[in-house]
Parts: structure tokens; C-alpha cells; sequence
């Protein structure tokens, strides 16, 4: 039986490279692992005074989370960190204190940007965000992609083998990765 990963895509553009990168991770998936795309589009901005009787939306973001076996974070950076609604749903998702959604769960990071340093300020942020509210982060490879901008047809479909080949490895180590440390 495959293990499960949910695919959080860090942007709400409906053309996201990040929506689009998330798509192609699906369908690069090995069979070991089966993967889900979240959009954040949903989710209202974090308020601590909601924690005691939080949002229907909160709640049912965080049982997702919880259910699966491992979480893909897939962002673009913005002003050199991750987009502030990314950050919003790692907060949604953390609280309250203590009982993160993320607890235990092995997760992995996809940095991308039609620029040159494919989103490596906003990995680096989730490396720092992350530690003490998630389980193991995979290490190894670590993902950086740049000038993605050309690496979809019209379709959204990516079309650049490089990048293919370069995801298809990400997930190998990924799906090794949840299945070592699947709680």
C-alpha cells in the first residue's frame, strides 16, 4: 500500500509555478507514494483568538495534514522568504501550541522562481520555520528550482526533461524518506 503526502502550494495564483510543479509532482510520483495538491485559497487569516473555537476551514486543513503520512511544501519566494499566505496556513496548521497538525510528519521542501536562485531565501525561512512543529525534514536533495518560466507548455504541462528528471529523484528520496519515518 502506497503511503499518502499532501503537496501545500505556497501561492494562489491560479497560473502559479508552484500550482504547476505541484501538478507535475502527482503525475512524477512514484508508485510507493501517492500525492494530493492543497491550495490555500480557503483558509482565513490566522487570528489567536479564534483557537479556542477555530473556524470550520482551520479545522478541516489541519485533520488533512494530520491524516496523511508526509507534507511537500512547493513555494516561491517573495521579498527574499516564503508568501505570506504560506506562512498564514503553517500557522493555522501549528496551533495551538503543542498540538501542531505537522507533529511527526516527515515533510520536504520545493523552492521555485523564474529567476536565477530558484526560491532558496524561502527554503532556507522554512528550515527555520519548521524545526519544533513538523517531524523530520528530508535533508537531501535539496530543491532549488530556477528559471522555471519556460518549463510548462500552454497546458501547464512540464515539458522541460531536466526538471522531470530532477523531481523524479526529489520524490524517490522523498517517498524513502516518509516510508522511514512514517509515524
Amino acid at each position: 500500500m502506497a503511503n499518502t503526502a499532501l503537496i501545500l502550494v505556497g501561492s494562489l495564483r491560479k497560473q502559479a509555478f508552484s500550482l504547476k510543479i505541484a501538478n507535475a509532482l502527482v503525475k512524477l510520483s512514484p508508485d510507493t507514494l501517492k500525492l494530493e495538491v492543497v491550495t490555500l485559497h480557503d483558509l482565513s487569516l490566522f487570528d489567536g483568538d479564534l483557537e479556542a473555537t477555530p473556524p470550520d476551514t482551520w479545522l478541516a486543513f489541519r485533520n488533512r495534514i494530520k491524516a496523511s503520512d508526509g507534507v511537500i511544501i512547493v513555494t516561491p519566494e517573495y521579498n527574499r522568504s516564503i508568501p505570506g499566505v504560506l506562512k498564514n496556513a503553517i500557522d493555522i496548521a501549528s496551533r495551538p501550541y503543542a498540538q501542531s497538525a505537522f507533529n511527526g510528519l516527515p515533510v520536504g521542501f520545493v523552492g521555485n522562481s523564474p529567476g536565477a536562485l530558484g526560491a532558496v531565501s524561502a527554503v532556507k525561512h522554512l528550515q527555520q520555520i519548521m524545526p519544533g512543529i513538523c517531524g523530520p525534514i528530508l535533508q537531501q536533495p535539496e530543491i532549488y528550482l530556477n528559471a522555471v518560466g519556460d518549463a510548462f507548455d500552454d497546458k501547464g504541462e512540464l515539458i522541460k526533461e531536466p526538471v522531470k528528471d530532477l523531481l523524479a529523484s526529489y520524490l524517490k528520496a522523498f517517498a524513502a524518506h516518509v516510508a522511514q519515518h512514517k509515524k
